[in-house]
């Protein structure tokens, strides 16, 4: 490119100045033509003045007197009635520049000049446009080659930057060149390299997300199937088990349906109206066989037959994410409590241990907070899970640790003019 844009210039610089210097070349050879004739006729015509006055005064008209008047290098013929011609100077040979006068006592007077003095100044003005025309020559050599690389480099460098892009390196260069084509260029290339940093932090944290909220529902089921191979003579026992399981399995795909849409659009919902002692319920037999291998327990209590706005798997899931911590961190009974404060459904869960670190308090529900060995996850997906139903995951208390989940009630759907599911 660089190449290109100075032959360009050059080009262009050559074709103004081959143009204009050969118009400018004739313009002044006819000028110094035209001026070298007007001074030989000037001339002639001052000489026939000089030698009639003479003439009308009966003055002495010689060789010696004419030869003062007449500028050198220059021939003339004085030729008078009745006397012999006086020549002046010596006859030029070649091509000459001539002019004759005759003036009113019959007198005539020819000037000569060699038209080689008109070449040689014809000359010197051409030595003068060459020059001038190469001194335009390097300065366009020397502008093409800055501007080349004014406009060659930001180039690299977006090509770099590029380059950059995909093969996998999204950080915004956010340089900017002075040349607003360019920068437009750069400004789009530096929101591609924001959304491709966005979209790929999206891949990662719905990876994360996904192998932490698996785990938990995979954990569950591999205890149920556990139970099913020690109860395998009850018939009646493997059913409920068996059943038990594959209402697990609904839920995982569940979960997993759920992170792909929270994934593609965190703003779409799938609310309905549910019965939450449902869930709780479903949540209590799921886990009290991992607690009664502990050796601890798992309650329910509070007010029963509420119903609430939401996603039952999303629901399922954040209180799943409450017991398992409940069981890894905690300690003693974990309670699952249910109540109602204005137009909210409340449900809390705590334990018997010693809660939440006062300096991870404000920090609980951010992604890789975590006061134990553990990914810091499962909180930060379960407020996102429950937000996006319209509801809230909050830490009411730290010790001993109280997290509430907050949902809208059945009344409050049924004013949403039929925007949740029945």
């Amino acid at each position: 490119m660089r190449r290109r844009l100075i032959q360009s210039t050059l080009a262009v610089v050559l074709v103004v100045i081959a143009v204009f210097g050969v118009s400018l070349v004739l313009v002044e050879a006819r000028t110094i033509e035209s001026s070298a004739k007007e001074s030989v006729d000037s001339e002639a015509v001052r000489l026939v003045g000089i030698v009639e006055s003479r003439m009308i005064g009966e003055e002495r008209i010689s060789r010696e007197v004419l030869a003062q008047q007449i500028a050198p290098g220059r021939y003339a013929l004085v030729q008078i009635p009745g006397a012999e011609p006086i020549a002046i100077g010596t006859k030029p040979t070649g091509q000459v520049i001539s002019s004759r006068q005759t003036g009113e006592q019959g007198e005539t007077v020819t000037v000569e000049e060699s038209r080689s003095k008109v070449s040689r100044e014809i000359g010197r003005t051409l030595l003068i446009i060459l020059a001038v025309a190469l001194l335009a020559v390097l300065a366009a050599v020397v502008l093409a080659v800055r501007q080349a690389r004014r406009l060659g480099s930001p180039l690299t460098d977006l090509a770099e930057t590029a380059e950059r892009l995909g093969s996998g390196d999204p950080r915004p260069r956010h340089r900017r060149y002075g040349v607003p084509e360019l920068d437009r260029v750069a400004d789009v290339l530096d929101r591609s390299a924001e959304r491709i940093a966005r979209m790929l932090t999206a891949e990662r944290r719905l990876a994360a997300d996904a192998s932490h909220q698996l785990r938990t529902p995979l954990t569950a089921l591999s205890m149920r199937l556990e139970e099913i191979i020690a109860t395998a003579e009850d018939e009646e026992a493997v059913k409920e088990e068996a059943t038990i399981a594959l209402g697990q399995v609904e839920r995982l795909t569940d979960v997993v349906q759920r992170l792909l849409t929270n994934a593609r659009d965190p703003r779409t919902g799938s609310a309905v109206v549910f019965d939450i002692d449902d869930v709780i319920k479903q949540q209590v037999e799921e886990w009290r066989p991992a607690y009664r291998s502990a050796g601890r327990a798992i309650s329910s209590a509070g007010m029963k037959r509420l119903r609430a706005v939401g996603t039952p798997g999303a629901v399922a899931q954040v209180l799943a994410t409450l017991i398992e911590n409940g069981l890894m961190h905690g300690s003693g009974t974990v309670a699952i409590s249910t109540r109602v404060t204005g137009t909210q459904v409340v449900v809390e869960v705590t334990d018997e241990g010693q809660g939440v670190p006062p300096e991870l308090g404000a920090r609980v529900f951010e992604r890789t907070v975590s006061g134990r060995n553990s990914t810091g996850i499962g909180l930060a997906v379960a407020r996102d899970l429950a937000e996006a139903d319209g509801g809230r995951l909050e830490l009411l208390q730290q010790r001993p640790p109280v997290f509430a989940l907050f949902l809208a009630r059945e009344d409050q759907a049924v004013r949403g003019k039929g925007a949740v599911k029945r």
